[in-house]
């Protein structure tokens, strides 16, 4: 569409512009106008530019559809390979870390957030959620502190209220300083949602609901966490399947295997998307797909911490299963970048099941289209075509790296590499150019994030 007005924004000189539009369509030479945050129109060189107040170039890159974070934990980048925790398994990490996480406050909230999500932003996520589920006494409003953070660099976010309810004395794993009671995560879920959740076409925050696992909450507080997200209209999130040691402590608990209790305490609906989700078998992986529940793949997590499982993705996306993109906590990955977790997708897919069975489209849809679905903005998010939002990424394909990948740029941008963002873009607004946060602060921010990480790491 060329309607022969101004528009806001036109990226153009790609080298190839991916689309991930219902078509698939890749454009040789292609380029994107924006207008009011929203893709306005597409084309290639035979099609004429709209007229624009400011012109993006972006020679030799491939552009694609911002990438989409769908599982993180972004206050854990104060605790990056923290030694004590390193090589221990789900459990002990947890156990380790949780003392030093429950020294979080408003101000390392907003920080850890602040650095996190320009992290993201530099290598290519134009959207991420979080899943904060420590909420020490006095702590503050730690999730408003959170959404600042994503406001001021421009960044769409998707928060979730997190929670424990069962501390060690219950059996549960985190200590008492960072649980709190059903009635107060409940009302302050309301509340959140009350204050910040926009429903609207393109909105920049939205928030979902998220006990932390089936090991660290009451089976009633799942219950009524999904109840009050069906009255509130409002997504489901947690951990799901992701260790071996779940299933033992659901089949100690509850009786049964943690897919089992997922559906009888009320989640197994299209309304929900897990983390993880390793360990399902096959009659569990048929019914994620009838229920509708999408799965963040997390590859560098569950390589790291896992248990040594692979996610079955072939198969869930086979059962018609939503499967996204998601990089977990900087303590866990120690770092926050989607093209790694793109490449590792692909890498452990094709791992898993054979070289046909994850190229690099694979992992660039699944990062885009699927995590897109997994938060339930399917059409409106992980696409460029009219009327989705205007979120890209112009990735350079030149340097030593790229040297004599000259015949496909899609396999080139995960095969060849690593990679960063060129250009990064939400809503029409650049928020990385040429490499660089377009943010001003980043190294007074570094600063005040290392004072914080000493403190929760000190003694």
């Amino acid at each position: 569409m060329n309607d022969g007005r101004e528009v806001d924004l036109v990226v153009t000189g790609a080298t190839m512009l991916a689309t991930v539009d219902d078509e698939r369509r890749e454009i040789a030479g292609g380029w994107v106008a924006i207008d009011r945050g929203f893709v306005h129109s597409v084309g290639g060189t035979a099609d004429p530019v709209p007229v624009a107040a400011r012109r993006l170039r972006a020679d030799d890159c491939l552009v694609t559809p911002g990438l989409i974070n769908t599982h993180h934990h972004i206050y854990q980048n104060l605790t990056r390979s923290y030694r004590p925790a390193v090589n221990g398994s789900l459990f002990q990490w947890l156990t380790t870390l949780y003392p030093r996480w429950a020294r979080l406050d408003e101000e390392a909230a907003y920080v850890s957030a602040w650095v996190g999500l320009a992290e993201l932003a530099l290598g290519g996520c134009t959207t991420s959620t979080d899943h904060l589920y420590v909420h020490p006494r006095n702590a503050g409003d730690l999730i408003g502190a959170e959404i600042r953070a994503a406001e001021e660099l421009g960044m769409r976010f998707h928060p979730t209220r997190g929670s424990m309810s069962l501390s060690e004395k219950d059996g549960g794993l985190p200590p008492d300083s960072v649980v709190q009671d059903d009635d107060e995560i409940l009302a302050d879920s309301e509340r959140l949602v009350l204050k910040h959740h926009d429903r609207s076409w393109g909105a920049m925050v939205r928030i979902a609901l998220a006990p932390c696992s089936p090991f660290s909450v009451t089976p009633q507080l799942m219950r009524d966490t999904a109840t009050l997200a069906e009255r509130l209209d409002v997504r489901l999130h947690t951990h799901l399947a992701e260790d071996p040691d779940e299933d033992r402590y659901a089949a100690d608990a509850f009786g049964k295997r943690t897919v089992e209790h997922f559906e009888d305490v009320g989640w197994a609906s299209d309304r929900a998307w897990v983390a993880h989700c390793i360990y399902p078998n096959d009659v569990e992986i048929k019914k994620l797909g009838s229920w509708g529940v999408g799965v963040a793949h997390c590859p560098s997590s569950n390589m790291m911490i896992g248990g040594g499982g692979i996610a079955p993705v072939h198969e869930f996306r086979a059962a018609g299963v939503p499967v996204g993109l998601g990089c977990d906590g900087s303590a866990s990955t120690d770092s926050a970048s989607l093209w790694m977790e793109a490449r590792n997708a692909m890498l452990l897919g094709r791992m898993r099941r054979g070289p046909q069975a994850m190229g690099a489209r694979d992992a660039l849809e699944i990062a885009t289209r699927g995590s897109a679905a997994c938060l339930g903005r399917e059409g409106e998010l992980g696409a460029l075509a009219p009327g989705a939002v205007g979120d890209l990424v112009c990735w350079p394909l030149t340097g030593v790296a790229f040297a004599g990948a000259l015949s496909d740029p899609v396999e080139a941008w995960l095969r060849c590499g690593p990679l960063a963002a060129r250009h990064t873009v939400v809503a029409g607004r650049v928020v990385v150019e040429d490499g660089h946060l377009a943010m001003p602060g980043e190294e007074p921010m570094l600063a005040r994030h290392r004072a914080i990480s000493e403190r929760l790491q000190g003694d």
